[in-house]
C-alpha cells in the first residue's frame, strides 16, 4: 500500500468527499454554479445552471461563458473584462442582464472567483449566478412610485410643498414653492425657513414655535402674512407636519403653504357688504340732507360784517366742525356705494408721486396743528398705476390722516414710496401708541377702532381704514397693517398697487392748424385703409395707415394723431380692446371713431362703452365723416404735456 504521507486521508475517503461535494453542487437549484477554465470555457454545469440558463450540460460544456451575455455587453468586451478583474483582484461581483438559451433576458447577480493552484497559478474561475429579476422588478416599481410621487410634488403649482430638516432648514423645493415665494431651489435650499416670515414675526421666535407645536402634536396649521423673495407680502395658509421614520426617529417636517390673499380679500369684502350695505345707504343720505342748509347758512354768516370777535370765532368753529362732519358723511356714502357695487372708478394712468403730494396737502392743516413732522421719502421710485386718481388720493390721505390723528403733538409721520418687481408700495408709518395685538387682525373691519379712553379724544366712526382697504382692493391692490402694540413704536400701513407703464407724454402743447391735423386709419383691409387715407387727404387732413391692433396702439403713441378711425374686427386685438388700452395707457388719448361693418344698435352701444366717440358703419358716408371730423377738431384739441 502506498504511503499517502502524514495527515493524508485514504483514497476511498478522499473520493467520497469529492463525490459528496459534487452531489451538493449539483443539488443546488437556486444558483447556477459553474466552473470555467482560465480562458473562460465552461467545464462544469450544475442543475441550478440548467434551470436558470436553460441549457443541458452537453449543450454548454466546452463553450465560452460569453454565451450568457447580451449583444451590447459583448460589444463592450464585458466577459473578458470581468475575467481580467477576477484574475487581478481575486473576485468580481456585479449585476446586469444575462441571456437564457431561448434568448430571453433576466437580471442576474454574478460572482466570479479566481481559483488558484498550489503554486499560485490560475486554475480557472467559479461563476455563481442568481436570478434577481423579481427583486429588480420590485425595486423598479418602488423607484417608479417614488419618481411619480416626486413628479407629483414637484409639479404642483398652487401649493408650496417642501421639506425641512429637524432644525428648520429647507432640504427640498417644488415648483409651487418657487412660484409662490419667488426663490429658485439653488437659492433657498439650506436656508432657514424663518426667512419667509415678516421681520417682526420672526423676531418673536414664532417660526421655531410652529415647529415645536408640530413636533408635539404631529401637525400644526396657521394663517398669517409671509414674505416673497421680492419683499412683497401675501396671506398664507400653512400646514406643518412632523415626519418620523419606521423606528420613530424624527427626520424633519413637511410644510405646505398656499397663497390665500385673493380669497381673504374677497371674503372680507363679501362679509362687510352683506353687513352694512342697507344701513350705510340710509344713514349717509339722511345725514347729508341737513348738511346743505347748514353749509349755506355758514356762507351767509361769512358775508355779514361784524365786529364781534366771539361771532367770528364761533363761525370758524362751526366751519371746522362742518368740514369734519362732511368728511364723515362722505366716508359713509363711499362705503355704502362700494358695498352695494354702485361706485364707478376711472381707469386712467395715475402717477403715485403726485397722488401722495396731493394727499399730504389735504391733511397738512391737521399735521401742522399738532406740530408734527412729516418725512417723505421716494428715492428714485416714480411708479404709475392704472386707476382713479381721486380715489388713490383718498386712500393715502385717509392713512396719513389716521397717522396724524393717533400720533401725539410733536410726533413723526413717515411716508415712503418704493417699487418692487410688479408692485408699487406706499408706506405710512408713525410713532404713536401703535395697535394692540388683539385689534391688528380686525383693524380694517367697519366701525372698528383701536382702544380709546372714555373721552374718545380721537373721535371718528372707524370707517377710514375700511374704506382704504376696499378702495385698494377695487384697484387690484392690497393693504396690510403692522404694529408691535408697544407705545411709541407706532404702526405702519403698507398699500401695494400693481404697476403699469408710464403713459406717453403729449409733446404737442399747441393745437395744430387746419391742414396739419392728423388722422390715423386702422383697418386690416389694405384697400379699404388706403382709399380711406386718400379720401382724408382730399378732405384736407394728413393721414397714416396701420393694419393691426397692436400696431395701432404703437402708432397712436408715436404719431400723436388728432383722430383715429378704428376698425373693430382686427386680426390680433379687437378695436374695442385697442380703445380700452389707449384710454388706460395715455394721459390724453385722441378721439376714437369706430368704422365697422357692424351697425346694430347693440354694436353702437358696445363701441360707446369701450370709449369710442362715434360709430360709423361701412361704407362710410363722406358727408357724415367730414362733419364729424370738423365737430371733433373745431375748436382744435388742446393737449396737456
Amino acid at each position: 500500500m502506498a504511503d499517502h504521507g502524514a495527515g493524508s486521508a485514504p483514497l476511498n475517503q478522499r473520493t467520497l468527499t469529492d463525490a459528496d461535494f459534487r452531489l451538493m453542487v449539483d443539488s443546488v437549484t437556486d444558483y447556477a454554479i459553474i466552473v470555467l477554465d482560465p480562458g473562460g470555457i465552461v467545464i462544469s454545469w450544475n442543475e441550478g445552471a440548467r434551470q436558470l440558463e436553460g441549457y443541458d450540460a452537453p449543450e454548454v460544456l466546452g463553450r465560452h461563458f460569453s454565451l450568457f451575455y447580451p449583444t451590447e455587453l459583448l460589444e463592450q468586451n464585458r466577459p473578458e473584462q470581468a475575467l481580467e478583474t477576477a484574475r487581478r483582484d481575486g473576485r468580481l461581483e456585479e449585476e446586469g442582464w444575462r441571456l437564457r438559451s431561448d434568448g430571453t433576458r433576466f437580471w442576474a447577480s454574478v460572482v466570479i472567483t479566481r481559483i488558484t493552484g498550489a503554486g499560485g497559478e490560475v486554475r480557472g474561475f467559479s461563476l455563481i449566478t442568481r436570478d434577481r429579476s423579481e427583486n429588480r422588478r420590485q425595486d423598479e416599481m418602488l423607484r417608479m412610485s417614488e419618481e411619480r410621487f416626486r413628479l407629483l410634488v414637484e409639479g404642483v403649482k398652487d401649493y408650496a410643498i417642501f421639506m425641512l430638516d429637524p432644525g428648520g432648514h429647507i432640504v427640498s423645493w417644488n415648483l409651487g414653492a418657487q412660484k409662490n415665494k419667488g426663490y429658485e431651489a439653488s437659492e433657498i435650499i439650506g436656508q432657514h425657513f424663518s426667512r419667509f416670515y415678516p421681520p417682526e414675526v420672526a423676531a418673536t421666535g414664532w417660526p421655531e414655535q410652529e415647529l415645536r407645536n408640530a413636533l408635539r402634536d404631529g401637525r400644526f396649521e396657521d394663517e398669517g402674512w409671509r414674505i416673497r423673495k421680492d419683499g412683497s407680502r401675501f396671506w398664507a395658509s400653512v400646514v406643518i407636519t412632523a415626519l418620523h421614520d419606521a423606528t420613530g426617529r424624527h427626520r424633519g417636517f413637511a410644510k405646505v403653504t398656499r397663497d390665500l390673499t385673493e380669497r381673504r380679500r374677497v371674503t372680507a369684502l363679501e362679509d362687510e357688504g352683506r353687513r352694512v350695505t342697507n344701513f350705510l345707504a340710509m344713514l349717509g343720505h339722511e345725514l347729508r340732507n341737513p348738511l346743505a342748509p347748514i353749509s349755506n347758512a355758514l356762507e351767509l354768516l361769512k358775508r355779514e360784517k361784524t365786529e364781534s370777535a366771539a361771532v367770528v370765532h364761533t363761525r370758524d368753529i362751526i366751519g371746522r366742525q362742518l368740514r369734519q362732519l362732511t368728511r364723515l358723511v362722505d366716508d359713509l356714502l363711499d362705503v355704502g356705494r362700494i358695498t352695494s357695487g354702485k361706485i364707478q372708478l376711472e381707469n386712467k394712468p395715475v402717477r403715485l408721486r403726485d397722488a401722495i403730494a396731493e394727499a399730504i396737502e389735504a391733511v397738512r392743516p391737521l399735521i401742522e396743528g399738532k406740530s408734527q413732522t412729516l418725512h417723505l421719502q421716494a428715492q428714485d421710485a416714480d411708479p404709475w398705476i392704472a386707476g382713479d386718481s381721486a380715489r388713490v388720493i383718498q386712500i393715502v390721505s385717509n392713512l396719513v390722516h389716521n397717522a396724524a390723528k393717533f400720533t401725539g403733538n410733536g410726533g413723526n409721520i413717515h411716508v415712503s414710496l418704493s417699487r418692487t418687481a410688479a408692485d408699487a408700495d406706499i408706506s405710512v408709518r408713525d410713532d404713536g401708541p401703535g395697535i394692540p395685538p388683539q385689534d391688528l387682525q380686525r383693524i380694517f373691519d367697519l366701525f372698528v377702532q383701536g382702544e380709546q379712553n372714555l373721552a374718545r379724544t380721537q373721535g371718528g366712526l372707524g370707517l377710514g381704514l375700511s374704506l382704504v382697504q376696499q378702495l385698494t382692493t377695487l384697484h387690484g391692490g392690497r393693504v396690510s397693517a403692522f404694529s408691535t402694540g408697544r407705545p411709541g413704536e407706532g404702526s405702519e400701513f403698507v398699500v401695494q398697487f400693481p404697476t403699469t407703464e408710464a403713459p406717453v407724454a403729449m409733446l404737442e402743447a399747441q393745437p395744430r392748424p387746419v391742414g396739419e391735423q392728423r388722422v390715423l386709419v386702422v383697418d386690416d383691409n389694405v384697400d379699404a385703409a388706403e382709399t380711406m387715407a386718400m379720401l382724408l387727404e382730399a378732405l384736407g387732413y394728413r393721414s397714416s395707415v396701420v393694419h393691426g391692433g397692436l400696431a395701432a396702439i404703437e402708432a397712436v403713441k408715436a404719431q400723436d394723431p388728432d383722430v383715429v378711425l378704428l376698425d373693430i374686427g382686427l386680426p390680433d386685438l379687437s378695436g374695442h380692446e385697442v380703445a380700452r388700452r389707449v384710454r388706460a395707457e395715455m394721459v390724453n388719448p385722441p378721439p376714437l371713431i369706430a368704422v365697422t361693418g357692424y351697425g346694430q344698435a347693440s354694436d353702437r352701444d358696445t363701441s360707446l362703452e369701450a370709449g369710442f366717440r362715434a360709430h360709423l358703419t361701412k361704407p362710410v358716408d363722406v358727408d357724415k365723416l367730414s362733419a364729424l371730423l370738423e365737430r371733433l377738431l373745431e375748436p382744435p384739441r388742446f393737449k396737456a404735456a
